[in-house]
């Protein structure tokens, strides 16, 4: 009951009277899985940083060659919407700027990093962010005053693909305000990684439920609490 009661004290500070800066980070393979929380979050945020492979999508929308890596070629024309409507509203939606490519899904693949702007090549694919997008996402999240992070930058379960989401999750134990880790893979990620889970303020335990709080949806069981 307590653990309930501190995720909807969290999730609710967050959706309603966050700290500024507010930064949210957005990993994960698919960008189809977030748009419920992209759409409701836009207008909300300072800041939404997104990695992992759900990134693909938005730098194949933005015209930069990707190689053999995850896209969702049925949601490019709706990250385009996301990108101009961020543009619209004044939030600084950040992308790679460098990423750690491999010419295949395994951990002793060949690798290499190479920066957005010169491509992946065909028969590669990106399995991480970058140490140059490492660095300045971790400083985003260091110069915020609220952060919520929901999604591995990279396939972290292989230590070649790993270092994208260790910045990440130790940038949040650095954070002066609310830190919050949106449960599922990111949880499971700091706690592989060895992240110091007492520098952050809140791990959801609520898995996707966390997701649905952050799309502005009601949560049932929530909502019988609340009346009675």
């Amino acid at each position: 009951g307590l653990l309930v009661a501190r995720e909807a004290e969290v999730f609710s500070t967050l959706i309603t009277d966050p700290a500024r800066p507010y930064t949210v980070v957005l990993g994960g393979s698919k960008v189809s899985d977030k748009l419920g929380v992209i759409a409701n979050l836009i207008g909300k945020v300072d800041r939404l940083l997104i990695g992992g492979g759900m990134c693909f999508t938005f730098l194949v929308a933005q015209g930069y060659q990707v190689g053999s890596s995850l896209v969702e070629a049925d949601q490019v024309e709706v990250v385009k919407g996301f990108l101009a409507d961020a543009r619209e509203r004044g939030v600084d939606l950040v992308l790679p700027t460098d990423l750690v490519i491999a010419d295949a899904f395994a951990a002793d693949a060949s690798t290499a990093v190479v920066s957005v702007e010169a491509g992946v090549p065909d028969g590669w694919m990106g399995l991480d962010i970058g140490p140059e997008s490492a660095a300045r996402f971790a400083q985003l999240i260091e110069e915020s005053e609220t952060v919520v992070w929901n999604g591995p930058m990279g396939v972290f379960e292989m230590a070649p693909f790993a270092a994208g989401t260790r910045a990440v999750g130790e940038a949040l134990t650095r954070v002066d305000g609310m830190s919050v880790v949106g449960g599922g893979d990111s949880a499971a990620a700091v706690r592989l990684l060895g992240i110091d889970e007492n520098l952050i303020s809140h791990i959801s335990t609520g898995g996707g439920a966390s997701l649905e709080f952050l799309e502005g949806r009601t949560l049932p069981g929530l909502a019988v609490l609340a009346k009675s």
